[in-house]
């Protein structure tokens, strides 16, 4: 796993043997990336990265000179990782939160500009995540989020819904926040 692009690009990450994960490929990884930053100045993003896993999407969003990054991730050996590397490069932007997801959707009070969720993709509640952003109010207004997911998924019907890119086995839909919040 590597860092694309920004402070710590080219920045090489070697993952533990034994984690258990489907990183996103950086092919893909990048190719979302080119899509962000057309839509948002990552220097001014208070970012949210629900699921973290690798910590990969964080890492390239704390790279890439976001003001605030804060990793949801529930297993303490992904935590263990991602925290070795906010103290190996010194990511004074980035914070890691050990928290089930859905519990975190439950008492979180902050909103984000950018939120990421990369849920497991045999999780059944991962139909609902998009419902549960919009519902806790957790997108500043013209916030965007983007969910991973698998290609049998199909997003396009939501009301927040605005563009779906495919890359290979890695899916993306993007949705953005028209209402308008008190912040």
């Amino acid at each position: 796993m590597r860092i694309i692009s920004g402070f710590y690009k080219g920045r090489k990450l070697d993952l533990p043997k034994n984690l258990t994960l489907r990183p996103t490929t950086d092919m893909a990884k990048e190719s979302l990336f080119n899509v962000l930053r057309n839509l948002v100045d990552f220097d001014d993003v208070v970012a949210l990265d629900l699921f973290s896993g690798t910590g990969s999407i964080s890492f390239e969003l704390s790279s890439r000179g976001a003001k605030s990054v804060l990793a949801v991730e529930n297993s303490g050996q992904q935590i263990r990782f991602i925290e070795s590397i906010i103290q190996k490069l010194k990511m004074e932007n980035m914070r890691i939160l050990r928290m089930d997801v859905f519990q975190f959707f439950k008492t979180n009070k902050q909103s984000f500009d950018l939120i990421f969720a990369d849920p497991p993709f045999d999780m059944p509640e991962s139909e609902t995540i998009a419902d549960l952003i919009f519902s806790n109010k957790m997108l500043k207004t013209n916030g965007i989020f983007v969910l991973e997911h698998p290609k049998h998924s199909s997003f396009s019907e939501h009301p927040n819904f605005f563009d779906h890119r495919n890359y290979g086995s890695v899916n993306f839909s993007f949705f953005k926040n028209k209402e308008k919040l008190a912040e």
